[in-house]
């Protein structure tokens, strides 16, 4: 049985009348994505407990990551299936932060590998806004979808 996994996307309105909408992505903590940018970033997201609600786990899992409580009025964009076979459940809502004040919760891993060193690290390392259509080139490519969903839902063209 695949790995089941729930998040949000925050967006908000660009500060240019003309622009696209920004939306909150953040790049995974961890010495295996330190050097990657393009295609690395994800929205916060996380497994769901057992019997815990999609939703609900979605909302848990964006705090956890970012140390923000997300505000209600969620758009439901579906889910997507990561290369992995994970499957992502996800939601979108409109909200604004200052991607600097955002801290993540964190995880041990032995590194380097097979040191018996274990080191701690944040599940996220960093959080930015970006437009629609530069966040099409950094977010992991099976989450692209997500991106094209929330568009369509906020009236916006997809991004090609």
């Amino acid at each position: 049985m695949p790995k089941i996994s729930a998040g949000l996307l925050m967006y908000r309105d660009s500060a240019e009348q003309s622009a696209s909408p920004e939306v909150l992505l953040v790049h995974p903590g961890g010495p295996y994505w330190r050097n990657k940018d393009d295609g690395a970033w994800t929205i916060p997201k996380g497994e769901v407990n057992k019997g815990e609600d999609l939703l609900a786990a979605a909302i848990r899992e964006f705090t956890e990551e970012t140390g923000l409580p997300p505000s209600e009025s969620f758009i439901p964009l579906g889910e997507i299936k990561h290369k992995s076979g994970k499957i992502v459940h996800a939601w979108a809502f409109g909200g604004d932060c200052d991607p600097a004040q955002i801290h993540s919760n964190t995880f041990e891993l032995e590194w380097p590998p097979k040191s018996g060193h274990t080191q701690t690290f944040p599940e996220i390392d960093r959080a930015r806004f970006f437009d629609l259509p530069t966040a099409r080139r950094k977010i992991l490519p099976s989450e692209l979808p997500l991106l094209d969903r929330l568009a369509d839902a906020i009236s916006e063209k997809p991004i090609q």
